[in-house]
């Protein structure tokens, strides 16, 4: 069987969809996602969007999915560190006043260190991404399976149909010998003036006439 020259093999579907799904995360969009896996497969950006439309995204659902709430949670982190520098920077500018001054404190001090519940909710997110990865090389796993399942079914069939062919070369051999058969019955009653059977041709091919007609 002939492979495409452009047929997308396992490998490259998996970069395909781990790229994607980066992207997705990170807020970025789909089509700058097909542009870098089409730099380093050496293919067009359309070619890439194609694909995952077609083939493989119908496969990663679930992790679709995943990848849009990190990519909410990892807009709300952004935009809470936004909102803690943004305070620390107000302070850090505020004038300090007269006691504090007296303690030695100065306004280019570093702000307050993070509260708990903040690294609480870093390793929360930290733990999801982990699991998610879990989930993808899981998901390459199956496929792996799932892709050598199909080679070994599709070398079952190619053996199959090579024993069709070569018994059908074998019908059409014997049906070959039956029509010469006939053709020459045709030409010995031609010469002769009378009709033979199949039959007496078959056993005069076979040289086991004699022995019928010696018993009738």
């Amino acid at each position: 069987m002939k492979t495409r020259q452009d047929a997308w093999s396992h490998e490259e579907d998996v970069l395909l969809a781990e790229t994607v799904l980066q992207y997705i995360r990170e807020g970025k969009t789909q089509l700058a996602a097909f542009e870098e896996v089409g730099r380093q497969l050496h293919r067009t950006a359309a070619a890439c969007g194609f694909r995952w439309n077609a083939e493989v995204r119908k496969r990663y659902l679930d992790a679709i999915e995943q990848a849009k709430k990190q990519r909410k949670e990892r807009k709300r982190a952004l935009e809470m560190v936004k909102k803690w520098q943004k305070e620390a920077n107000a302070i850090t500018l505020s004038v300090p006043d007269k006691n504090t001054s007296a303690e030695g404190s100065s306004p280019f001090l570093p702000a307050a260190p993070l509260t708990l519940d903040q690294c609480i909710s870093f390793l929360q997110t930290l733990r999801r991404d982990a699991e998610q990865l879990e989930t993808v090389r899981q998901e390459n796993e199956r496929l792996k399976r799932e892709r050598a399942e199909w080679q070994a079914r599709n070398e079952q069939l190619a053996q199959k149909l090579s024993r069709l062919e070569a018994r059908q070369m074998t019908v059409q051999e014997d049906y070959e010998a039956l029509i010469k058969i006939m053709t020459r019955a045709r030409q010995l009653a031609s010469e002769e003036g009378e009709r033979f059977s199949l039959a007496h041709l078959l056993l005069a091919e076979t040289g086991e006439q004699n022995e019928p007609m010696a018993h009738s």
